[in-house]
């Protein structure tokens, strides 16, 4: 795969982090900054579905196994085989491995068709190229209550283009919870009815 992981037309100029920056996405002081049991832990119960859309290596995908319990399952999605291939070795071998399901979803389509609590897209909406197609397959596979987790990066997504982003939410569907203060990022909570 082309190290820039280009999607889209050229028009678009839409980059997906390459898998050889992964180590940018799960490290020690990022674990400080994006805490993931901070952040999720009152999102997140036992015998959830949650999906960790562009899951990279694997940073919440962990924390999302360990707080949906042994019933619980998580799908780890991800557009890059390398992304992939390090959450799977990530972890091998550990009780969570058996309720994380690795799955490779299309330049156009996340390709989930089941039923799901929770929906993390934590700094990868502003790399698709459809923002809004995503956000209306995102409304589709969550059940009724469940919540989409939405964070930008403020390093790359401007206020205005965030808030264009909550306003696709809503436009499909999704009801706006909060909005709450993560580091270096903007985010928003979303319910579907």
């Amino acid at each position: 795969m082309d190290e820039t992981c280009r999607i889209g037309s050229m028009k678009d100029e839409k980059y997906v982090c390459p898998s050889k920056l992964s180590w940018t996405l799960d490290n020690f002081i990022r674990k400080q900054l994006h805490n993931p049991y901070k952040i999720f832990s009152r999102f997140v119960n036992k015998e959830m579905i949650v999906v960790d859309i562009g899951c990279g290596p694997g940073f919440f995908t962990e924390c999302f196994a360990e707080l949906t319990g042994v019933k619980g399952l998580v799908i780890a999605a991800d557009l890059q085989d390398e992304m992939l291939e390090a959450v799977k070795k990530k972890i091998k071998g550990k009780e969570i491995e058996k309720r994380i399901l690795l799955h490779k979803c299309q330049t156009d389509s996340i390709g989930i068709d089941i039923q799901v609590d929770f929906v993390n897209a934590f700094y990868m909406v502003h790399e698709v190229p459809d923002s809004s197609g995503l956000i209306k397959e995102i409304y589709k596979i969550l059940k009724s209550g469940g919540i989409f987790f939405i964070s930008e990066p403020k390093i790359h997504v401007s206020k205005d283009e965030f808030n264009k982003t909550v306003k696709l939410a809503e436009d499909s569907g999704f009801k706006l919870i909060e909005q709450p203060r993560i580091c270096m990022s903007r985010t928003a909570v979303f319910k579907k009815d």
